[in-house]
């Protein structure tokens, strides 16, 4: 009886207890999908070249608050750092710092560049997104996450970030020319020997 009795009181708290964790489980699962999610569009790479600088080093480049314009860490890690851009307690805009040597693609499509900003080749990345490459290297990007963030606003704001100070950073690593195949000669015989000239004896008169 007793054990029947403990049975109907322990099955509630039991399913009770079973219901709490399910529900708890997708939230935190959902969460961190998300930020896998946001990381991934906003072209963080999960590999990380060890050459790459620490995302530390990047916080002094970025701008200070501006009147009406709340600028807020977001991310930091190595080879990449992101601030937000929120006005009137609204996210408008994401600023970013990465270091391309983790991804060499993303320094390639500014080859092609035919605009610039403050000095530097300026890419449009779709219709929200600007973005300039300094030093061959670090790219730093400008995300509107609102209508009223414009491309004029990305272009004003990436001339607000310390850019000189980031120039000073390390710079793109050439690419090592790749050395010409040497053909193998083949050894030849060395060649005879010239005989020396005959000495010539004066003849006596006939």
């Amino acid at each position: 009886m007793n054990s029947a009795r403990w049975r109907k009181i322990l099955a509630p708290l039991l399913l009770s207890l079973v219901l709490f964790i399910s529900a708890c489980a997708p939230t935190q699962q959902s969460r961190y999908s998300q930020v896998q999610k946001d990381t991934t569009q906003r072209g963080a790479s999960s590999a990380v070249a060890k050459k790459a600088e620490q995302g530390a080093k990047f916080n002094k480049i970025f701008p200070d608050g501006i009147r009406g314009y709340e600028v807020v860490p977001a991310q930091e890690k190595k080879g990449f750092a992101e601030y937000k851009v929120n006005k009137d307690g609204k996210n408008v805009a994401m600023l970013s710092i990465s270091d391309t040597t983790s991804v060499p693609s993303a320094a390639a499509k500014y080859q092609a560049a035919t605009e610039k900003v403050a000095g530097y080749p300026a890419v449009e990345q779709g219709a929200n997104a600007t973005g300039i490459l300094v030093n061959d290297r670090y790219q730093v990007k400008i995300l509107s996450r609102d209508p009223s963030f414009t491309k004029t606003d990305r272009v004003q704001w990436l001339q607000k970030f310390d850019l000189k100070a980031l120039a000073k950073m390390k710079p793109a690593i050439a690419p090592v020319a790749a050395q010409k195949p040497v053909t193998q000669v083949t050894k030849l015989p060395p060649l005879p020997q010239r005989a020396p000239n005959p000495t010539l004896v004066p003849q006596p008169a006939g």
